[in-house]
């Protein structure tokens, strides 16, 4: 259900790196949660944001929800089909559901996030 090609963090926001560049996108946990979302709010191209710094939020029916960067990075790019199918996060939130590209500051982060085997055991604990 996790990729392991991801890592994970705690707020339930996955990356997946990519050499100097890392995708970021929430869980499937987190969009079950969430339930039907109706609205992403994306950042900028170009804003620098530190590791667990607000960037955004999704907007569901049942609450919205801040969106925190997994590691320190600079946007390089949003997935602007989320302004006009906020509905791809729930039906592909580890694939088309992504919603920021990061040019990766400091690459040692990343090895403070869990891998898939740990999130999932997370998720399952209840959390």
């Amino acid at each position: 259900m996790y990729p392991e090609s991801c890592r994970y963090t705690k707020d339930h926001e996955w990356i997946r790196i990519e050499g100097e560049r890392g995708v970021v996108g929430i869980t499937h946990h987190a969009q079950s949660q969430l339930g039907e979302v109706v609205f992403v709010e994306l950042p900028e191209i170009g804003r620098t944001l530190k590791s667990g710094e607000s960037f955004g939020s999704v907007e569901s029916v049942k609450a919205v929800s801040d969106l925190y960067a997994p590691v320190s990075g600079e946007v390089v790019e949003v997935n602007a089909a989320l302004g006009k199918t906020p509905e791809t996060v729930n039906a592909d939130p580890h694939g088309e559901g992504w919603m920021v590209v990061l040019r990766i500051l400091d690459p040692d982060e990343a090895t403070t996030l869990m891998d898939a085997a740990r999130y999932s055991d997370y998720v399952g604990a209840g959390a």
